[in-house]
C-alpha cells in the first residue's frame, strides 16, 4: 500500500541565495524559484544539497519552505530536503514542512557518520512514519557515504508515506533492480545530472537536477525528449550539455552550479562556509566551459514547453 503522487519531470534542486554578508536573501531566493517555474520546470526541491541545507538554521529552512509554497502557488509541486544529524531533528523538520503545507519531503540518510544498512533503514522509517507528507528517499553514496541499496529500499515498501526514490549513485542498474524487487511500488527519480538519459531509459520518471538551475529549458527539454524516446533529437542536446552536467558529480558541485547560474543572470555565486568560492583556476575553467556552451547553445526541439 502506498500513496500515489504525480511527480514527474525536472525538479531543480533550487539554490539558496545570500546577501554579501552571507545572511539569507529570501527575496532573491524567491526570484530564483519563480524564474525556474516560468521557464517550464515541473517541480522544485528546496533545501537540498545544492540549496546548502546543512549550512542553514532551522528558521531559515522554514522561511525558504514558506517562500517556495507562496511562489509556486500550486503551479508545480514543492518538496523540501531534510538533511539532519539525528533522526529526532529530521522528524522535527518534517513536522515543520507539514505545518507549512508543502507537497512532500526529500529525506537524506542521517549525516556526519556512515551508518550500517539497518540503521539507514531505521532512520528513513522513523521519519516517514512520523509524517503524513509523501516522502522521497535520497541516495547519494559518492557524497554522503551511505548507500541506500535496492535491498534497503525494498525493506521500506510497507511504509505508506515512502512514495519515491531518488538515486544519485550513477549506477542506473539500480532502477531495474528495484523494479525487479518491488515492481512499480516507488516513483523513480534520477539524481545525478550526467546519467539522466540513461536513467530515463531505465525507468526514471523524474530528475532532481543541479545544472537545470542555470539551464532550466534545456534540462526540461532533454528530459522530455528522453521520456518520449526521441533519442535522435536528445543526443545532440545531451552531448552539448554533458561537460556542464559533469559538474554535478564534483564535490564542489554547489559552487560550480551557482557560478553557472550567476553567469546566466539567475542568481549569485555566493556560498556559505565551509563551502568556499572556487579557486581562480577552477573558476576560470568553469567560466571557459560556459563560454563554449553559450557560443554553441542549441535550438531546442519542441517538447510542449510553454513560451519563456
Amino acid at each position: 500500500m502506498s500513496r500515489r503522487v504525480s511527480w514527474e519531470g525536472v525538479f531543480p534542486a533550487v539554490t539558496t541565495q545570500f546577501h554579501d554578508d552571507l545572511s539569507l536573501d529570501i527575496d532573491a531566493t524567491a526570484k530564483v524559484m519563480d524564474g525556474l517555474i516560468r521557464d517550464g520546470v515541473s517541480g522544485l526541491i528546496v533545501c537540498g544539497s545544492v540549496g546548502e541545507n546543512t549550512s542553514l538554521e532551522r528558521k531559515e529552512k522554514v522561511a525558504i519552505m514558506e517562500t517556495a509554497k507562496s511562489v509556486a502557488a500550486g503551479r508545480v509541486p514543492v518538496l523540501c530536503g531534510i538533511a539532519e544529524f539525528t533522526t529526532a531533528f529530521a522528524v522535527e523538520t518534517a513536522k515543520e514542512a507539514a505545518r507549512v503545507g508543502i507537497d512532500g519531503v526529500m529525506v537524506m540518510p542521517a549525516l556526519v557518520y556512515s551508518s550500517k544498512p539497518h540503521e539507514t533503514a531505521a532512520h528513513f522509517r522513523a521519519v516517514a512514519t512520523a509524517t503524513d507528507l509523501p516522502v522521497m528517499l535520497y541516495n547519494n553514496p559518492p557524497i554522503y557515504k551511505n548507500d541506500v541499496t535496492p535491498d534497503i529500499l525494498a525493506s521500506l515498501a510497507d511504509v505508506e508515506t515512502v512514495v519515491c526514490f531518488k538515486d544519485s549513485s550513477g549506477d542506473t542498474r539500480r532502477f531495474i533492480d528495484t523494479r525487479n524487487m518491488v515492481g512499480d511500488r516507488f516513483v523513480l527519480f534520477a539524481g545525478l545530472d550526467d546519467v539522466i538519459v540513461e536513467s530515463v531509459a531505465m525507468g526514471a520518471v523524474g530528475w532532481v537536477s543541479g545544472m537545470s538551475n542555470a539551464f532550466p529549458r534545456e534540462g526540461e527539454t532533454l528530459f522530455r525528449l528522453a521520456r518520449a524516446g526521441r533519442y535522435a533529437e536528445a543526443m545532440p542536446l545531451y552531448e552539448w550539455f554533458m561537460p556542464l552536467l559533469h559538474l554535478d558529480a564534483r564535490p564542489d558541485l554547489v559552487q560550480c552550479i551557482k557560478l553557472c547560474e550567476h553567469i546566466m543572470g539567475r542568481g549569485t555565486a555566493l556560498t556559505r562556509p565551509p563551502r568556499l568560492a572556487l579557486l581562480p583556476q577552477e573558476k576560470a575553467e568553469v567560466e571557459a566551459m560556459m563560454v563554449r556552451a553559450l557560443k554553441n547553445r542549441p535550438l531546442l526541439p519542441d517538447v510542449g514547453l510553454k513560451a519563456a
